[in-house]
């Protein structure tokens, strides 16, 4: 029998719903919200086929363990998405590009960081089991519904995935405040792994050191680094515009 997870927050469920509502075992919400935003959800569950139940506020915060779920709660099927290296190696079509985050330990960072590996086209986001925050109900919440669509792999030893990846043909790129060359300097057009630190740590040693090259991105402010969400985007995006650039 499949693993029930749970999901709350408009975007969130709704994301679900748009991309797979035959995954939805059921969605809670809360019946005292008259507003068009809760009709609006509503309707578009109904269209979709989902079961849902009346809850009060009790029953939304026991299932969500949050005060944050907006009146709305799900729960659903995991999707089926690559479970390891070997499953999303094989299943990317293309050139891969690709998000690792060392050390990120906030669901909301994950989240966000999802988010913005969805928007970017990425085929996964890699992190080490022993340094990572989880694939909770927050960080889904965040993702807005990326959590389905990207995969979220992580592995035992991260510099050994690292160094599968490199095996398979893909460009291990760090980030690093301290290194000389630059993101726009930098070639990423072809296959990539985009490594990223937690803020104001960075990477662990070995990570940096399975890195085939690292890179900074120029800061003309005063602050001194920035969230590994926003980063990973900068890095992602950029990626991005040199593979549109190459193909014209």
């Amino acid at each position: 029998m499949s693993r029930l997870k749970v999901l709350y927050g408009f975007h969130a469920v709704t994301a679900r719903m748009r991309h797979d509502a035959s995954t939805v075992e059921e969605v809670y919400y809360d019946a005292t919200r008259k507003d068009r935003r809760m009709t609006e959800f509503l309707h578009a569950a109904k269209e979709a086929g989902v079961r849902l139940i009346a809850a009060d506020e009790t029953r939304l915060w026991g299932l969500s363990h949050t005060e944050r779920h907006q009146g709305v709660v799900a729960r659903a099927t995991d999707m089926p998405l690559a479970q390891n290296l070997a499953e999303l190696l094989d299943g990317i079509n293309g050139s891969p590009l690709i998000l690792v985050l060392d050390g990120v330990t906030d669901p909301h960072n994950l989240g966000a960081c999802l988010r913005v590996a969805d928007a970017a086209g990425a085929h996964a986001v890699i992190a080490p089991r022993d340094r990572a925050v989880g694939l909770n109900a927050t960080a889904a919440k965040v993702a807005s519904g990326a959590a389905d669509t990207v995969p979220y792999i992580t592995v035992t030893n991260l510099a050994r995935a690292l160094r599968e990846l490199k095996d398979a043909g893909v460009w291990i790129v760090g980030t690093a405040d301290e290194a000389t060359k630059s993101l726009y300097e930098t070639e990423l057009d072809g296959p990539v792994a985009l490594v990223m630190g937690a803020e104001g740590e960075g990477m662990r040693r070995l990570t940096r050191d399975t890195c085939d090259m690292i890179m900074q991105i120029p800061m003309a402010g005063t602050v001194e680094s920035l969230n590994v969400s926003v980063a990973s985007g900068v890095c992602l995006f950029e990626a991005v515009r040199q593979r549109s650039v190459k193909k014209k």
